[in-house]
């Protein structure tokens, strides 16, 4: 039913949506600096399911954009800021614990569990309150009530962008991840180079 609705997109108008949001992931954002951070600090991967997790916390603000309460949220900033500041606390918790952790390479320590890595993943995503804002202001320039029911058309173009995205955020915190094996021995300096990219991103995530 949504693919059917999505097959009426005109298909100039589907690829330069596909194009744009590829350009858009490609830029290495707050998502890309996350997976890249787990990517160093514990391998590839960590990189590629903190990537994964993310794109699990993109499909948590698509389903507010479908339903709308993206709006909602938009109209009262007050939610919005409270989101965010706890985001900002959890990514600074991650950044303390990445500058405390034992320096030992990837390959020697005790593989994180894939569910852990996953949910930090999703919730870094999901406590960062701008993508159902921008998911919001970027899918309807794409809609047309011509082509079907508009909710089906965000839903579907949002799962289009959100899959793309998960596979280039998962091939930058693998990257990562290689490079943080190649650089084993200086495993200590990496972990404290997570952490202020973790620190970083939290300030960021206020700052806007």
């Amino acid at each position: 039913m949504i693919w059917d609705t999505i097959s009426n997109i005109p298909t100039a108008s589907l690829l330069t949506f596909i194009s744009g949001g590829l350009l858009l992931n490609l830029a290495p954002g707050q998502d890309v600096m996350f997976a890249t951070a787990c990517g160093i600090k514990g391998g590839p991967r960590a990189g590629a399911l903190a990537g994964l997790g993310v794109g699990i916390g993109v499909l948590f603000h698509l389903a507010l954009a479908t339903v709308g309460l993206g709006a909602i949220a938009a109209r009262h900033p007050e939610v919005l800021t409270v989101v965010k500041y706890l985001g900002a606390a959890y990514l600074l918790l991650l950044a303390w614990q990445s500058w405390h952790a034992e320096p030992h390479a990837p390959a020697t320590r005790t593989p994180e569990s894939s569910w852990r890595i996953v949910r930090r993943g999703a919730l870094s995503n999901i406590l960062n309150p701008k993508p159902v804002l921008f998911l919001l202001a970027f899918l309807p320039q794409f809609t047309n009530p011509a082509y079907g029911p508009i909710w089906q058309q965000i839903l579907g173009l949002g799962l289009i962008f959100t899959i793309t995205g998960t596979i280039i955020t998962m091939g930058y915190g693998i990257l990562a991840g290689l490079l943080g094996m190649r650089l084993g021995k200086h495993m200590g300096i990496l972990n404290k180079v997570a952490g202020v990219i973790f620190a970083g991103l939290a300030v960021r995530l206020v700052a806007k």
